[in-house]
């Protein structure tokens, strides 16, 4: 089945990286010693949207590691975000498909997160049904592993999202002037029910909360790896198929729908459940993409702004709303 955007160009899920050159000094000897070893080469990794390095490093002693590596500038959140997902992967059992983590250099300003290198490739883009497939499996799988969620501290999905999903009612304040016409007839159904997003999402399993292609990795052995875990938290599996939904749709995947029926927990929710879900995540993406980029990330909001445009569609299809 093809997605709702068709041919429709998609932007790249792609920030801008600096390399290993790019790198302060103290950094680099800071990885090094970490590995034990000197680096003789390194190679740049478009994809994902953080301001700093992402690279693949070959040893001296031929060794592989990838390590991802960001400053306080120019975006103060991306090193925040690298030490959350540190936090998480180091205590992520050893069976959960994820790269392992080797070692943090952290100088209070950069921090460096240094992690196996996991042979592989992202899914091909447009999206293939038999990788989508492969991809969901194995999300099913993990989440089998993953629960019940094996970091007791970790916030659930209604703690970590709380100021997240309530773009309707944003909206519903100071309406922007390029608001979607369906958005605007229907703008205080959606902050509505938008209102609702957080019942019935309770659990305990262990999100990722950020599934997109630019974050798996498709291996040779059939396996697929789960990169980039800075937003982890607790709750309902179906949360993570659902999120993910309107980038595969975006990117020229099968259409959310398709997502749903091919994830169990997420087919066997509560129709109502869903569409609450949905509603919020359009509305999520609607307003996000309408703000100012944030320092060092000038391709994010177009990104967004193509995810706002399938999960309208969806809730658009969901909601029954003409």
């Amino acid at each position: 089945m093809p997605g709702s955007q068709g041919s429709r160009p998609f932007p790249p899920a792609a920030g801008v990286r600096i390399g290993w050159a790019e790198l302060p000094e103290s950094v680099r000897a800071g990885i090094e010693g970490l590995l034990g070893a000197r680096v003789v080469s390194a190679i740049s990794q478009p994809s994902g949207f953080s301001p700093g390095a992402a690279l693949r490093l070959e040893l001296a002693d031929q060794r592989r590691a990838f390590v991802k590596a960001v400053g306080s500038e120019p975006n103060a959140e991306t090193p925040k975000m690298h030490r959350e997902e540190a936090r998480t992967l180091s205590q992520l059992p050893r069976s959960a498909p994820v790269p392992r983590l080797l070692g943090v250099h952290d100088d209070g300003n950069w921090v460096a997160v240094v992690l196996e290198d996991v042979a592989g490739r992202h899914p091909r883009l447009p999206w293939l049904t038999a990788e989508l497939g492969r991809v969901l499996a194995a999300l099913e799988d993990l989440q089998s592993r993953l629960t019940p969620c094996p970091i007791l501290d970790l916030p659930t999905v209604v703690e970590r999202h709380l100021e997240t999903f309530d773009g309707w009612q944003r909206l519903a304040r100071a309406p922007t002037a390029d608001l979607d016409p369906w958005a605007q007839r229907h703008l205080g159904q959606l902050a509505e029910r938008e209102a609702h997003w957080a019942e019935s999402i309770s659990g305990d399993t262990l999100l990722h909360a950020d599934l997109r292609a630019d974050n798996l990795l498709l291996t040779d052995s059939g396996s697929v790896m789960f990169l980039d875990w800075p937003a982890a938290c607790r709750g309902v599996d179906w949360f993570d198929p659902l999120v993910m939904a309107p980038s595969v749709a975006m990117q020229g995947g099968p259409d959310p729908e398709w997502v749903v029926q091919h994830h169990g927990s997420a087919r066997r929710a509560d129709p109502e459940t869903i569409t609450t879900l949905v509603v919020a995540l359009a509305g999520y993406f609607a307003y996000r993409s309408s703000l100012p980029a944030p320092p060092g990330l000038p391709t994010l909001r177009p990104f967004q702004a193509a995810q706002a445009r399938a999960a309208l569609e969806w809730a658009t299809a969901r909601t029954g709303w003409s």
